[in-house]
Parts: structure tokens; C-alpha cells; sequence
């Protein structure tokens, strides 16, 4: 995506927030499914984050998504249907046609805005699947795991069902908390503690540090990979994030050594469904 195009639809997405809380989200888009029942371009879209959100509201790993945009031309598509099954000026067609082009804005924005939904509904941030979840516990093969700065615990729950024997350490400051009411509800057992003294007490015992969604105002993630280059030469430290954009201070990006090597197969189930590019780093 050209980065004029992706500024633009950035814009458009912060505009349509206050509109799309209006509303329970998943009720909306149910509603828009009936309505374009018969139009898979939308369906498809919609019928995805209407499974992913069954199941992660059951408890389970969602599967990943397609790229939630509708098509530049859906207006184009939808008048050729219309047109092969209504006569030109019937009323039925008509009205169809008009309840399609209202709808269709209203669709895009709540397709758009599904990642904030996650991240108020469930307190998701990563779009946490359970083929990123198999891939990226394969990669890890078995060996012991902190994640500092977990917030529910979605990425430790799901390595814990995908490898039982595997030993996860699973920690959080829980400073968030008080101002998010999803921080009250974490998916597995998370102990309160920060990133800096989490790494001092298990630094040793680990053979891997997860950092994921790191804040972009702050810049605890280099005062992590400093501790760690200082002091903890064992643990390598994979990081969850977008590369100079949603996660993560620009100085970590700027000064942290990155590499992607072998990771390829965790990171084809990070496709970006929206406008956030996450994937995952081994910083050095």
C-alpha cells in the first residue's frame, strides 16, 4: 500500500471510531451480513470477523483473516448484479441498490475498526491466531519462556495449549489495568510484575524473552534490550510489533540490531489485516 494511500485511510479510520461505538459492533455487522447475504465479496469479509470473534469470545485461538478491505470496485460489482437480475427502474432493484450504497461506508468502517474492537472487547492487542500460535511454537521449540509485558496472556496461553510441557513465564506490570477494564480479565495465570525486574528474576532460567505491542510513547522496550546486552547473554529476545509505526519507540527501532531469519513461517501468519503491519524480530 502506498503510504499517501495508507495516511489517508489511516485518518479516515480515527474519524469513524466515535461512530462505530455507537453501537454493539457485532451486532452491526451481523445485521450487514443479512443484508448482504447475497454479495460474497462482503459476506466473506464479514463472516470472518464474525468467526474470529465466536471464537475468541469461546476461549479459542481465532484463525487468521483476510485482508479486511472491501474491494475498489464493490459499487461497480454490485450495480452489475443488480442490473443482471432487475430490470433498468425497477423499484425492488431500486431499493436494494440504495440500502446497499448506505450500508456499504458504515461496512467499511466497521471492518476497518475491527483491531480496536478486539482491543476494548477482550484486551487483544496482537492479533493473536492459532496458526501464528503453532508456527511460533515450533520455532521455540520447547525451551523456557518469559513474556514481559503480557497484558492478558493471549501469546503464553495459546504456547501452553500448543505445548503443555513447555515452561512459560508469564508477566505484566498491571499498571494499565485500573484505566482498561479488559486488563481484569487475563486468559491465563499472569504475575504482576515489570518488564525490567521480571527479566532480573528469570533472565536466567529462560531461553527466550517475548515482548509484544510494546508501547510507542515510552522506551522501556530499549531499556529491556539494554538490561538484557548487559547482563543476560542467554535469553534472545523476539519482539511482537510494527516495524516504526503502531508499537514500539523510535529509538528501539533506530538502535536495536533486527533479524528475521527463521522466522519466516512465524511471521506468514502475521499478515496484516488492516493498516497495522505487525510481525516478529529477533533484537540484538
Amino acid at each position: 500500500m502506498k503510504l499517501q494511500k495508507k495516511k489517508q485511510l489511516a485518518k479516515r479510520l480515527k474519524k469513524s471510531h466515535r461512530q462505530t461505538r455507537q453501537a454493539p459492533y457485532i451486532e452491526k455487522l451481523t445485521s450487514y451480513g443479512q443484508l448482504f447475504a447475497d454479495v460474497p465479496e462482503v459476506k466473506f469479509l464479514i463472516n470472518n470477523v464474525l468467526e474470529s470473534d465466536h471464537l475468541i469470545k469461546n476461549g479459542l485461538l481465532p484463525q487468521q483473516l483476510p485482508q479486511l478491505l472491501l474491494p475498489d470496485d464493490i459499487q461497480d460489482r454490485l450495480y452489475r448484479q443488480l442490473a443482471s437480475k432487475y430490470p433498468a427502474g425497477n423499484p425492488a432493484g431500486d431499493k436494494l441498490w440504495d440500502r446497499y450504497t448506505a450500508a456499504l461506508p458504515k461496512v467499511d468502517r466497521l471492518l476497518r475498526n475491527y483491531r480496536d474492537y478486539l482491543e476494548e472487547t477482550y484486551g487483544m492487542w496482537s492479533y493473536t491466531n492459532a496458526p501464528f500460535i503453532a508456527a511460533l511454537s515450533d520455532y521455540l521449540a520447547g525451551q523456557p519462556v518469559l513474556e514481559i509485558m503480557a497484558g492478558n496472556g493471549y501469546i503464553s496461553r495459546g504456547l501452553r495449549q500448543h505445548n503443555p510441557h513447555q515452561h512459560v513465564i508469564t508477566t505484566d506490570s498491571k499498571a494499565w489495568v485500573d484505566e482498561n477494564q479488559t486488563g481484569r480479565h487475563p486468559v491465563t495465570t499472569v504475575e504482576k510484575c515489570d518488564a525490567l525486574a521480571a527479566i532480573k528474576r528469570y533472565g536466567h532460567e529462560v531461553r527466550f524473552v517475548i515482548m509484544s505491542w510494546s508501547p510507542d510513547k515510552v522506551e522501556i522496550d530499549w531499556q529491556v534490550l539494554q538490561l538484557i546486552r548487559q547482563g543476560f547473554p542467554h535469553p534472545q529476545l523476539l519482539v511482537v510489533g510494527e516495524k516504526n509505526g503502531a508499537t514500539n519507540s523510535a529509538r528501539f527501532w533506530k538502535e536495536a540490531t533486527l533479524s528475521q531469519a527463521g522466522l519466516e513461517k512465524v511471521n506468514q501468519h502475521l499478515q496484516t489485516f488492516d493498516l497495522i503491519d505487525e510481525q516478529v524480530y529477533l533484537a540484538k
